[in-house]
């Protein structure tokens, strides 16, 4: 094979790679657009199996490093989260971790194989991959239809864009590498720009009817949730790197697992939802 037959074929590869790698995003952000506009149960059932998906995937994970966590139980508990807060709140949040807590107790006293790594393992799973999305619940349902989900979808697009952000202008100027040991593909460069367009995407936030937020102060929490973004990508490529594993998973071609995908939310949703109720930025929900 000639030097421009190889040439050639590399392209078409990396054409044919990105073309995939959109196809497959594209699915992604359509559902999630949908479930997160259309009212809150189809904003649950998203979220609980987002949380299902990614536990998996997280005790698999885990199972690379010779750990043996309780996947039914914590895929079972992450799945719970979303639903017990939907309907009942902090009430049903606390229910799910007792139940869970006491399940995993159990297990850990019968289970003679069972290690407490094992059960930390499974514990921190579910919490992780499930009671972190709680606070999308809340957002959402803190405003009247159809704010809260505008609302809900801009957190999700600052999210989205500031991966993407980064990804392409790391790829294009990117020369001062930000984690090389972590994450060796983030540089500077794109975390910069991926920080400026979050902080923008939380100042539109003060448009949307219901919200009381300066825009100053939404540029701050814009910054605030962008770093907790970035942090939530490194907290799961540290996983990766530590267990020798490229992705979490293959459900998602050209991006790997769903847990690849939402690494970031996890983190992002909980501080979102700090930031937007202690800064009486939106009212409490009351759920």
């Amino acid at each position: 094979m000639s030097e421009n037959e190889k040439k050639s074929g590399a392209v078409k590869s990396r054409i044919s790679g990105l073309l995939t790698r959109i196809a497959s995003g594209g699915v992604y952000v359509g559902i999630s657009v949908i479930a997160v506009l259309v009212n809150d149960v189809t904003n649950v059932i998203m979220l609980s199996a987002v949380a299902a998906i990614c536990a998996f995937e997280f005790y698999r994970l885990l199972r690379h490093d010779a750990k043996m966590p309780n996947e039914l139980m914590g895929i079972i508990a992450a799945a719970a989260f979303p639903v017990a807060c939907w309907k009942f709140g902090l009430h049903g949040i606390i229910a799910i971790l007792v139940l869970f807590t006491v399940a995993l107790s159990i297990w850990y006293v019968f289970y003679l194989r069972a290690r407490i790594v094992d059960v930390a393992v499974s514990y921190f799973g579910a919490i992780y991959t499930g009671l972190l999305l709680c606070g999308l619940i809340y957002i959402r349902a803190a405003l009247p239809e159809p704010y809260g989900g505008i609302l809900l979808l801009l957190l999700f697009i600052s999210i989205w864009g500031n991966d993407a952000v980064a990804y392409l202008v790391g790829s294009r100027i990117g020369r001062h590498k930000l984690a090389p040991k972590v994450s060796p593909k983030k540089s500077w460069e794109g975390f910069i720009a991926g920080l400026l367009f979050s902080a923008a995407m939380w100042v539109a936030m003060c448009f949307v009817p219901g919200v009381t937020m300066s825009w100053w102060l939404a540029a701050a929490f814009g910054i605030v949730a962008g770093l907790i973004s970035v942090l939530g990508d490194l907290l799961e490529s540290r996983v990766k790197r530590n267990v020798g594993v490229k992705d979490s998973g293959n459900l998602m071609p050209g991006h790997g697992g769903l847990l690849d995908r939402c690494d970031s939310l996890f983190m992002v949703s909980m501080m979102a939802a700090l930031m937007l109720f202690g800064g009486g930025c939106i009212p409490y929900a009351g759920l």
